[in-house]
């Protein structure tokens, strides 16, 4: 684990996001047709950023590299980061009480690809198909936006918590279909009877620098339920404008590219019914 300063770790982190963007690679539109990146040895998938500092390794499965060793494993490729919180505990001298001071860490992980001598898992058995765990993921998000099907655009109206999305059979393949509802229902989920997140309560201008923020979320969002859905995610094309915006921002504000992961890993535990869980 590298015992280094928050500050230095959102650099770190956003350093490789504007890496893969300069190059033209948008992290959070990867193909998860092999599942999300996951832990080898606990089978947890990672969570919010992580999946995109690991998106372009080319591996389903990662280890540290004591899981490496204590496999048997010769790491023979380079080491990714993953972040997470640690809190600290730390007595206010004015009131007497224990704050607790989250603080953000990383260490870095291997993919199984890169690493000689541990066998790769056999696939399971039994999952849904991929178009079928998508429609599965719609039909039970909780407190869910109307949906209205039907028109050429789509969108979602806060004043009337509405989802609107053309037919299915307007799309080139349902791919394309569930990835476009997803990233509605992702702006859904910052409705004030939801996550209450600002982006959306807000209703800033479409097309406006704040927006960029709720669409780079919305973006993330839809990414992270394609890969648990299976699908592969479509290419949103009216976000392309806000790819300076994002540059700019990840630029100016290490700090941004984080907390938008934070957002978007709440908003796929709202529409999977997991709402309490830690979105780091």
């Amino acid at each position: 684990m590298e015992a280094i300063m928050s500050s230095t770790v959102y650099e770190i982190i956003t350093d490789q996001i504007i890496a893969q963007l300069e190059k033209g690679i948008v992290p959070w539109r990867q193909p998860w047709r092999n599942g999300l990146p996951k832990n080898l040895v606990s089978g947890k998938a990672y969570r919010g950023v992580n999946l995109f500092l690991l998106s372009t390794a080319g591996s389903e499965y990662f280890v540290t590299r004591k899981q490496a060793e204590e496999m048997g494993g010769r790491i023979r490729c380079k080491g990714f980061p993953v972040v997470f919180w640690k809190i600290l505990e730390k007595e206010n001298l004015k009131t007497g009480e224990i704050d607790r001071i989250p603080l953000l860490r990383y260490y870095k992980v291997y993919p199984v690809t890169g690493i000689e001598g541990i066998d790769l898992p056999s696939i399971a058995a039994g999952a849904l198909a991929p178009i079928d765990a998508a429609d599965e993921i719609v039909r039970n998000m909780p407190n869910p936006p109307t949906v209205s099907y039907g028109g050429n655009q789509a969108s979602y109206a806060p004043s009337r918590d509405e989802v609107m999305v053309p037919e299915m059979r307007q799309f080139v393949g349902a791919e394309e279909f569930y990835s476009t509802l997803f990233h509605e229902l992702a702006h859904s989920t910052g409705h004030h009877s939801r996550l209450q997140r600002e982006g959306v309560t807000r209703n800033w201008g479409f097309g406006s620098h704040e927006y960029s923020e709720e669409e780079l979320v919305a973006e993330m969002s839809a990414s992270f339920l394609c890969g648990i859905a299976g699908i592969g995610q479509q290419t949103m094309q009216s976000s392309v404008a806000y790819i300076g915006s994002w540059l700019s921002k990840l630029k100016d504000d290490p700090k941004y590219i984080v907390q938008a992961g934070s957002k978007a890993q709440k908003a796929v535990d709202y529409i999977l019914g997991h709402h309490n869980e830690d979105p780091g």
